[in-house]
């Protein structure tokens, strides 16, 4: 499956999304690519060029104020490359902005059900294919998005025949089970299962992760 938008990726990526309802606007650009130059100017990044970093900008329509913006203001050309992504030149990080309607759904599934209202179904699907491809590690970003805007149809999805077992699989490999641990500061069971709750994983994979037993963790559902 080409992942057209992928072409540009480099070493680091960043990626912003908007909801269905929002756009990236121009203040949206800059706050993202004031991320990218505060994040090479880490300790722990600092064998990172402002080159090897890649910014991407999706929304669900036609991005044309920014594009006004960095064509008249900025003097950047603006280039459709693929039906729906457009590829930003004349920066040193490579740009994108991708107008998700327009995506040939065969060519980019990850984009294209990059969404906050996915059904159990689809959900599921998509869980499949990314079990299919086997590489987890570089949609991580990808799969928490998905996670944590759809968590009502996420935990739908885990009651949905053998799927539910590919997912569990997934949020370990891409290192979820890792963050929810970071995220409670003392580390105790009963945080990392709220941590977890709350981005929509089901009881059973919790019951899983921390070792409690199923009563113990309905009880931290609230």
């Amino acid at each position: 499956m080409p992942l057209l938008h992928a072409a540009i990726f480099r070493k680091e990526n960043i990626l912003e999304y908007k909801s269905p309802d929002e756009s990236v606007s121009v203040k949206d650009f800059y706050k993202v690519y004031g991320y990218a130059c505060q994040y090479i100017q880490l300790e722990e990044n600092k064998n990172v060029d402002i080159s090897d970093l890649t910014l991407t900008f999706v929304e669900s329509r036609y991005p044309q104020e920014l594009i006004k913006h960095l064509t008249n203001q900025r003097n950047f050309t603006v280039e459709e490359s693929y039906p729906g992504i457009y590829t930003v030149k004349g920066d040193i990080m490579p740009i994108q902005l991708i107008d998700s309607r327009r995506l040939s759904a065969e060519e980019n599934l990850w984009l294209k059900e990059l969404d906050n209202r996915l059904n159990p179904l689809r959900i599921r699907k998509l869980a499949e294919e990314i079990w299919r491809l086997g590489n987890y590690s570089h949609i991580a970003a990808y799969i928490d998005a998905i996670m944590k805007a759809n968590s009502k149809s996420v935990e739908e999805m885990y009651k949905m025949s053998e799927s539910a077992l590919t997912l569990d699989e997934v949020l370990i490999k891409v290192g979820a089970v890792a963050r929810w641990e970071a995220r409670a500061e003392a580390k105790t069971k009963e945080e990392i299962a709220r941590n977890a709750l709350a981005e929509g994983a089901s009881v059973e994979f919790v019951q899983k992760i921390t070792g409690l037993t199923h009563e113990e963790v309905e009880n931290l559902r609230g």
